[in-house]
């Protein structure tokens, strides 16, 4: 319906293989397959459908690393590793998620102050990390081991409560869509 063709959306399908990875195509990946006003329409569909499944979870207590996979998972379709701050209130209640950080494919670079700016200025009561894998796998990665480690110590000084952090990436067979630092042991 938003192409107007179904012989362009089974086009579309064809060439992405899966509505997740067509989830992620930019307007010029589109271009060859649709006009420009409909891949931006595609897009744009695909964004507020994001942001309305996100808005939709807003009212959800988070109290397990599922939850966030659950509340972020729009994350796995984002073609740039994002790290976010899901802040929390007393009762677990989201507050707001906040995006810190827009990297590449492979990394999504972030000062400690640029993590703790919205966690202090939403006078959250907690607050969880989340970021993305573009390659699927959730596993992290030693710089994520050492961004986690160096958030969690400085969480405990400035007395702040970082209750997680999760990788997002795409379900598998065999492996989880989601990566909990602190169901890791990372985390205490």
């Amino acid at each position: 319906m938003i192409l107007g063709s179904q012989k362009a959306a089974d086009t579309l399908l064809k060439r992405f293989g899966r509505l997740a990875v067509l989830a992620r195509a930019s307007v010029q990946e589109l271009l060859p397959f649709v006009s420009r006003s409909k891949a931006l329409r595609l897009v744009s569909s695909f964004r507020m459908g994001a942001v309305a499944l996100r808005e939709e979870r807003e009212s959800l207590t988070i109290d397990d690393p599922l939850a966030i996979a659950d509340l972020c998972s729009e994350m796995r379709f984002l073609d740039r590793e994002s790290l976010r701050v899901v802040l929390l209130n007393a009762k677990q209640h989201l507050i707001k998620v906040a995006t810190v950080s827009q990297g590449t494919l492979n990394e999504a670079p972030a000062h400690p102050r640029e993590i703790f700016k919205p966690v202090i200025t939403h006078s959250a009561y907690s607050f969880i990390m989340v970021h993305n894998h573009p390659s699927g796998d959730p596993s992290p990665s030693e710089a994520d081991l050492r961004l986690t480690r160096r958030i969690s110590e400085a969480s405990r000084v400035l007395q702040l409560n970082l209750i997680d952090h999760v990788t997002i990436g795409s379900p598998a067979p065999g492996r989880s869509s989601y990566f909990s630092f602190k169901e890791g042991g990372v985390i205490g």
